[in-house]
Parts: C-alpha cells; structure tokens; sequence
C-alpha cells in the first residue's frame, strides 16, 4: 500500500513537494516499512491489495514474457507474484535501498533467486537499454513522479515492441455513495488502523495516502492518464477498476509489435544487482 512521496512532514496535510523532497521523502518514508510491508498493506486494504496485484499480474502472464521488469517493486511481492505465474526473468526496481534489503530475503525464502535481480533505481531513469523486456509492471508509481508523462515515456522505452504493460494504482470510487465511504475509511480509519498496527510509520502512510489520491486524480483524471499511455507508446489499452473503484489496474502493449511479442533476445544485464 505505498503512499505518496509528495509531502514533507510527518502531519496529515500532504502537501506538494519538489521532485527532489519527493525522492527523499519516499526514502525516509519506506525505511520502517519493509519488514511488515506484504502484511500490513493486506491488513490495512481488507485484502484487497493482493486481488488488485494478482489482476495486474495476470495480464502480463496471459503473454508468457521471457523477460520482465517490475517497477517500484517494493520488497518484491510483485516480482514473486510474476515468478510464481511466469517463467520469466524478472528485474525488480524500486527507490528504497531499505525495501530492495527486504525483498532480498523474500526472494531468498521462496527459493527463485536464480531468475530475480532486485536493482536500486528510479522509475523516471531505469538503467536498461532500450527494449530490454519482454514485459513490464509497475505499481503505486505515477504518485511519486514529479512528470507523469515522462515516467510512462521512459517506462515505454525499454519495452520490446509488442512487449505487454500492466499497472496497478490507487483509485477513487466514481460513485457518489461509494466516494463517501472511501473517503471516510481514507482520512478517518486508515491512519488510526496504520498507527495501532504498524506504528508512527504506518500512521503516516494513512495520513498521506487518501489526500493524495484525491489530489492526484484531480491533476491527472483516468481519460488523461489513459490518453498518457497512447503518448507514450502504448496501444490496445484495457482498464479495470476493482473494489468499487478503489483500485485501477491498466494494461496494454508497447506499440510496434504487429502481433505476439518477440521473446528470442537475451536477458538484461542486471547493473548493481543483488
């Protein structure tokens, strides 16, 4: 359940920040967070964060990649997903040294070592050549970039041509009844069940996350974000909302391919990873 890097306090006001504070802030965010990560954010989601993941995932397997990297990891729930639903190699990249530690160990226990390499990076600048994978997912990104826009660009870039994209983000619940329950359940019952289950670190996850999602979809609506992946390099794009609107997973293929991906290049090198 990642929050959005654009604040700079520890209060409940999630105020706006340059793409530098961003960067810092989601590192001194996520630093306490790892641990506990995978089970508070199903706990805190009432289970609905691992639905919205295995969607996502799904539309990347129905492709079978050979190659797939995985954007704003985390500590690779994700990335174990696809392991466990593909036979690709799989790359995870994520901004916080301390969640790329975590996913380590998680990588480590589910015994898939050997096709996983977990890289420090960011997702405005990945550190591939172009068309490096076969596939590609990200999750909770868009939030934390100061260019929407330039991040899907950039995310489009190391696609193979007919290479298939998913994403997994917050949404809000376009039905008034709905909204009014999720905004309640946002500002009100998220921080205090953050705070009892999870700390101060997690208090602020909740404190940070509803304002921000509003805040969000109010700059950059679905019909723009839906608009931003065509401008990108994306084509045949399919949207899902889940949970009544809570979650949006989108998916789509790099533009270029003229039909199934061609999965007969090698794996990416995996700079710096571990």
């Amino acid at each position: 359940m990642r929050s959005d890097a654009s604040g700079t306090s520890g209060g409940c006001d999630g105020g706006a920040a340059s793409a530098g504070e961003r960067d810092r802030f989601a590192r001194r965010l996520f630093t306490p967070l790892p641990r506990r990560y995978d089970a508070l954010a199903d706990l805190l989601s009432l289970g609905q964060d691992r639905r919205w993941r295995s969607a996502a995932v799904a539309a990347v397997a129905r492709a079978r990649p050979r190659t797939v990297l995985d954007v704003a990891c985390g500590p690779a729930g994700v990335t174990l997903e696809l392991a466990a639903r593909t036979d690709a190699r799989i790359v995870g990249v994520d901004l916080t040294e301390e969640m790329l530690r975590q996913g380590a160990v998680n990588v480590g226990r589910a015994g898939v070592g050997d096709r996983i390499g977990l890289v420090l990076g960011r997702g405005q600048q990945l550190p591939f050549a172009d068309a490096s994978f076969d596939a590609l997912t990200f999750t909770y990104l868009l939030r934390y970039v100061d260019d929407p826009q330039q991040t899907l660009t950039e995310l489009a870039r190391v696609v193979a041509p007919g290479g298939t994209v998913a994403s997994l983000e917050f949404f809000v619940p376009p039905n008034r009844f709905w909204r009014f329950w999720w905004w309640g359940y946002t500002r009100l019952v998220l921080p205090v069940a953050g705070g009892i289950t999870g700390g101060r670190a997690w208090f602020t996850v909740g404190c940070f996350l509803g304002p921000n999602i509003s805040r969000h979809y109010r700059r950059y609506p679905l019909p723009w974000t839906i608009d931003a992946w065509r401008r990108a390099g994306f084509e045949h794009i399919g949207v899902r909302l889940m949970s009544l609107g809570g979650g949006l997973v989108l998916w789509g293929t790099r533009a270029g391919g003229g039909g199934t991906p061609d999965a007969t290049h090698d794996p990416p090198d995996v700079p710096g990873g571990r």
